[in-house]
């Protein structure tokens, strides 16, 4: 019996970016270990996470950069811009200096990743709603007025830590099939890859590369 060469038909890669402080890793660890990190240290360059989920009856790998929130990171997280597909751009509803910040990480976003990279921005901490320093109801106009998806969402207790990173595979798979976004260009931050139909016969050409870093 032939098996497909991949249990997955796409990957998509991320890029989480935002303020030094505010959950980038501990959203990254509870989507792909399902678990709260209560002492995550403080990112040093990047790190990185994969998870298989599934869109519209596809399976998607999304491959997820994790990038640092320190201004002496910047120059080396930059260059993980190049090539997403999606961006979680997370700020810390507790510390408005973080919202303050977006536009910053917003313009490096738009710089430096392909003009269809689907940007969802992430309102993290949500349980902290009693230290809460930013209003839903800004940060969803920011969201509105510059294009973003927008959740508020929770990296302690899990609360829409799935969605935000559902929401934004969503976007991209629908960008795929309206042509929006083109799969052969370089930049665009997703690899279709074969599936094997029965006989064995792959119904594209096979690209393997390797999961990890291609850098």
């Amino acid at each position: 019996m032939t098996t497909a060469p991949y249990n997955y038909s796409y990957i998509f890669k991320y890029i989480i970016i935002g303020d030094m402080g505010v959950g980038k890793s501990c959203l990254l660890h509870q989507f792909t270990e399902k678990k709260f990190m209560a002492d995550c240290p403080h990112t040093i360059g990047v790190e990185f996470g994969t998870r298989i989920i599934e869109v519209s009856g596809q399976k998607v790998k999304l491959q997820i950069w994790d990038t640092a929130g320190q201004e002496r990171f910047r120059a080396v997280t930059r260059s993980y811009y190049r090539g997403a597909a999606g961006a979680l751009m997370v700020y810390d509803i507790t510390r408005r200096s973080t919202y303050n910040h977006l536009s910053s990480w917003l313009t490096d976003a738009r710089n430096l990743t392909n003009p269809n990279t689907v940007i969802i921005l992430i309102g993290n901490k949500a349980d902290l709603e009693a230290q809460r320093d930013v209003t839903y109801e800004e940060a969803k106009q920011f969201a509105e007025e510059n294009g973003l998806l927008f959740l508020e969402a929770s990296a302690k207790t899990g609360e829409n830590v799935e969605d935000a990173f559902l929401e934004a595979a969503k976007k991209i798979y629908q960008n795929i099939q309206d042509g929006s976004l083109d799969l052969n260009a370089a930049e665009s931050g997703v690899q279709h890859k074969p599936s094997a139909p029965q006989g064995g016969r792959l119904t594209s050409e096979p690209q393997p590369q390797k999961e990890g870093c291609s850098c």
